[in-house]
């Protein structure tokens, strides 16, 4: 997959650049193709304008895709590339051709303005005044059509991203759109087309939700993720994790305790951790979010203290991906109780007993 990063100054293209990198995306930039090019010509102390003119040159004499033409090369045979500074259609229309996509990324001129001051960069503009006329260049006004088109690049992205937010608000949209990248990619390779494409049901949707939440867990005995869900709205989430504040089993190994059942058989058991179950409902409390009449979604099977805090906490559905070892005693507390239960597959999820 091939993404092109256009946007403002300070709308933080950067971050979401870095946040593919760390999803595995090789990271190029225009910009570090224009700084070569400033360097090869002695200019070694630039300011933004005079990368601008380099990068106006370079497309004068080349031709507008020649920046993406040159990260492209770099990159040669890597899968996944992000590529950062998209600041004109002709490098737009270059990345169409390898079947990329462009993300646009803005933010309110204010907070933008902001974060360049943070920066503390010597050529930034000092007052929002100067801030403003820099980017009506950027932004394509008096530019020939090689130059600066940063509002017409926006204009032609295929997601905007609006970053006014937190940085784990922005993580949350750059997933939303790999993921929804990703199964287009899938559904293409696999000859479908797009046209035939299946939208995941909604007890689908929030089970692939639930098992990236999973992936926060912190005890390596069962990885799981709890959604709790109604009228189609995600409420809150919880993993399996230590209590806030203590160690994790990650990080200091396992706490064992031995269980002796009726029958005889003994399990052991990793006392360490709070299951998901618990630690969503914990949230909802927390937050004073109202979990009456919801759906909770599940790797397994809950166990009879998580069955029990459903229960009480008004939970009328709970939906898990596969059965618990010993399900029985939860199973016919959920039925007493008139909770539907249902799974998604009908096998035995495997425990470590050890």
């Amino acid at each position: 997959m091939i993404i092109g990063i256009t946007g403002t100054k300070g709308a933080g293209k950067g971050i979401v650049a870095e946040i593919l990198r760390e999803k595995g995306f090789f990271y190029l930039s225009t910009s570090d193709e224009v700084r070569k090019e400033a360097i090869e010509m002695g200019i070694n102390n630039y300011t933004i304008k005079d990368l601008q003119d380099i990068g106006n040159k370079i497309r004068e004499k080349f031709g507008k895709g020649e920046l993406v033409k040159r990260c492209l090369k770099e990159a040669r045979e890597k899968k996944d590339i992000v590529i950062d500074g998209i600041r004109n259609l002709g490098e737009i229309q270059e990345i169409k051709k390898q079947n990329g996509i462009i993300i646009g990324v803005d933010a309110p001129v204010e907070k933008r303005f902001e974060r360049i001051l943070a920066r503390k960069r010597e050529s930034d503009p000092k007052t929002l005044e100067e801030f403003k006329k820099m980017e009506e260049r950027d932004f394509g006004i008096g530019e020939k059509e090689e130059g600066q088109q940063v509002k017409l690049c926006l204009e032609n992205s295929d997601y905007l991203i609006l970053n006014d937010s937190s940085i784990e608000t922005l993580k949350t949209k750059v997933e939303y759109i790999l993921l929804k990248e990703t199964t287009k990619e899938e559904s293409i390779n696999r000859g479908e087309g797009i046209t035939n494409y299946k939208r995941p049901s909604w007890d689908e949707y929030f089970m692939e939700v639930c098992k990236t939440i999973a992936k926060r867990a912190t005890c390596d005995r069962g990885r799981s993720g709890c959604v709790i869900a109604k009228n189609n709205h995600l409420l809150v989430a919880g993993y399996v994790g230590s209590p806030k504040g203590f160690p994790h089993c990650d990080e200091v190994g396992h706490l064992f305790k031995k269980i002796i059942h009726e029958d005889g058989k003994v399990t052991t058991h990793c006392v360490r951790t709070i299951h998901a179950e618990q630690n969503a409902i914990c949230q909802a409390a927390k937050l004073g979010i109202s979990i009456e009449g919801a759906t909770l979604y599940c790797k397994m099977t809950p166990c009879r203290t998580c069955a029990m805090m459903i229960i009480n906490s008004g939970i009328k559905r709970v939906v898990c991906e596969k059965k618990y070892h010993a399900a029985k005693e939860s199973e016919e507390m959920f039925e007493r109780a008139g909770i539907e239960l249902v799974y998604f597959e009908d096998k035995v999820e495997e425990y470590k007993n050890q």
